[in-house]
């Protein structure tokens, strides 16, 4: 890995936040130990608009999510997009892919296939969080 610097899918943290123990937690705790997350407003948009969703009211208190992500959002470095990429499957994913080229990012931690399957993109290993771990 470059440097020290990840990206983070959203449903990385989702999951790292209902099961504080598991695999996505344990990667999230690794990458904040050695290191610092990035984000841009689009991704910290996504962010807030996922972690709102009431279907996970059931799982985890709105204001327990809302605490969790503002302190992923706070301690993250802010990036500004400078190259704006559009090549994933998904066009709701290459905002990640921005952030990643933009800040020449270590690397992605993600669990969406949309986005492994671009490994590596620009240089930029994109790693589940279990492989993430191995590193």
């Amino acid at each position: 890995m470059k440097n020290s610097f990840f990206v983070f899918d959203t449903n990385i943290l989702i999951s790292a936040l209902f099961d504080g123990s598991g695999i996505p937690a344990l990667a999230l705790k690794k990458a904040r130990t050695n290191g610092t997350l990035l984000v841009s407003d689009e991704v910290a948009a996504e962010y807030i608009q996922v972690f709102s969703r009431k279907k996970f009211d059931k799982y985890v208190p709105q204001d327990i999510r809302f605490a969790f992500i503002e302190n992923i959002i706070t301690n993250a470095l802010p990036v500004i997009i400078s190259s704006y990429i559009i090549v994933c499957r998904d066009p709701q994913d290459d905002k990640f892919l921005s952030l990643a080229v933009s800040a020449n990012a270590g690397c992605i931690i993600s669990g969406d296939n949309d986005l492994l399957i671009l490994d590596p993109f620009h240089d930029i290993p994109i790693l589940k969080p279990a492989d993430f771990l191995k590193f």
